[in-house]
C-alpha cells in the first residue's frame, strides 16, 4: 500500500492510492488461514476448503471479487474518483490479474494526509473483507455474516472519511 499526494494549478489536490495485490492476498489467506483452524470439526476436508483461498484455480475467484470490490470503492468515492471516457471505450470479462490497483482522487485543498492514510487503511481492509466474507460464504456459510457486518462497518468509514472536514464542490455540469 502507498498514498501519493500532488497539488495542481486549479488548487485539487491529487491523491493515489495503491494497493498491492499479493499484499491482499497475504491478508486474505491469514484471515482465511484463523477460520479454517478455529472450525469446531475434525473434518480436514471441510477445513482445507477455507485454508485454500490462495491456490490455483480458486484465486481466480479472489481475483474476480478484488476486480469487482476495486470498482465499487471507485464508485462509491465518486465524484473525487471520476474518470473521463475515452471515444473509444471497450471492456471485456476477461480474467486479469492486476499487480496492483490504483485508486486516483482528485480531491480539495482541504483533504488532508491524516485522511488519505485513513482512506488508505480502510480500503485496502474492505478489498480484505469482502473477498473473505465471499470465500466463507461458498466454503463456510454462517462465517461469511460476521465478516459482511466488518465490511459494511468499513464501508461508512470510508463514506465518512470522504465527508468529513469542510468539502466545497464547485458547481460544474460536468
Amino acid at each position: 500500500m502507498s498514498c501519493t499526494c500532488t497539488v495542481d494549478r486549479s488548487q485539487k489536490k491529487h491523491v493515489v492510492l495503491r494497493f498491492v495485490r499479493e499484499e491482499l492476498l497475504y491478508d486474505i489467506k491469514n484471515y482465511c488461514y484463523i477460520e479454517g483452524d478455529t472450525m469446531q470439526t475434525t473434518d480436514e476436508h471441510q477445513k482445507h476448503q477455507v485454508f485454500d483461498v490462495g491456490e490455483s484455480g480458486n484465486v481466480d475467484r479472489v481475483t474476480r471479487m478484488l476486480d469487482l470490490v476495486f470498482s465499487q470503492v471507485e464508485v462509491m468515492c465518486f465524484p473525487f474518483s471520476k474518470r473521463e471516457m475515452n471515444d473509444m471505450c471497450s471492456y471485456d470479462d476477461e480474467l486479469e490479474e492486476s499487480e496492483e490497483y490504483v485508486l486516483r482522487l482528485n480531491v480539495p485543498q482541504t483533504f488532508d494526509g491524516t485522511r488519505a492514510k485513513m482512506l488508505e487503511k480502510s480500503i485496502h481492509e474492505l478489498l480484505v473483507c469482502r473477498v473473505v466474507e465471499d470465500w466463507l460464504s461458498i466454503t463456510k456459510p454462517g462465517s461469511d455474516v460476521v465478516w459482511k457486518e466488518k465490511a459494511d462497518t468499513l464501508r461508512s468509514q470510508i463514506l465518512s472519511t470522504l465527508r468529513g472536514g469542510t468539502f466545497t464542490r464547485s458547481l460544474s455540469p460536468f
